[in-house]
């Protein structure tokens, strides 16, 4: 079992805090290096908490938990489990909150990092377990999940459209049908990007189409 839990924690970067638990207590608890809620196994699920929530409304949750519950905020997100239609637990991912005014993603590029304004990012690709961050001026990469830039870009201009890409819809010079309901973008820089069918209504609705 703590297998399976390692495994789910690489899912993450070492600065997300991953727990794990049934609908009663914690049974699995990894800090990160950025936060952590001195969560232990065995400790109950509390009322409010991203766990609790997730847990009573029988879906993903994803948002922000005031620091009243663990002595500090956080951002969370968690899935509940759910096997042969029986609530068994939950996993629940948890990320420090951000510094106020953040506005750049600091890339590793060539033998440096750069920092890239969010407005000058053309789309995130998740591949070869690296995240790669690509602007119109260059590409770089972070040590962050697609995950983690779900939380940490602005909301009003960047659109998770496959599990592999995050896009700037700024960037979007054109959009296409594609085979079995699924659309293809055409970047500014001509790159072709697939909106998986998971994605694909989701996507329509933000940009209304």
């Amino acid at each position: 079992m703590a297998t399976i839990f390692d495994a789910i924690g690489k899912l993450f970067s070492d600065e997300t805090s991953i727990a794990v638990a049934d609908t009663k207590e914690y049974i699995y608890y990894r800090p990160s290096k950025r936060i952590d809620l001195k969560i232990q196994p065995g400790d109950p699920i509390k009322e409010g908490t991203i766990t609790h929530k997730a847990l009573v409304g029988g879906q993903k949750i994803a948002e922000f938990i005031e620091r009243d519950l663990f002595g500090m905020p956080y951002y969370g997100m968690a899935v509940p489990l759910i096997q042969d239609g029986e609530l068994e637990g939950c996993v629940s991912a948890i990320f420090p909150t951000l510094t106020h005014g953040k506005t750049v993603v600091t890339v590793k590029h060539n033998d440096g990092w750069v920092p890239v304004p969010f407005p000058d990012i053309m789309y995130l690709e998740a591949s070869d377990r690296k995240t790669h961050v690509v602007s119109d001026k260059l590409t770089g990469t972070h040590k962050y999940t697609l995950n983690e830039f779900d939380f940490l870009l602005p909301k009003d201009y960047f659109v998770r459209c496959h599990r592999s890409f995050i896009v700037n819809v700024n960037f979007i010079q054109e959009i296409y049908p594609d085979t079995n309901s699924t659309l293809v973008l055409i970047m500014k820089n001509q790159t072709k990007i697939s909106v998986s069918q998971s994605y694909t209504s989701y996507f329509r609705k933000l940009l209304a189409f």
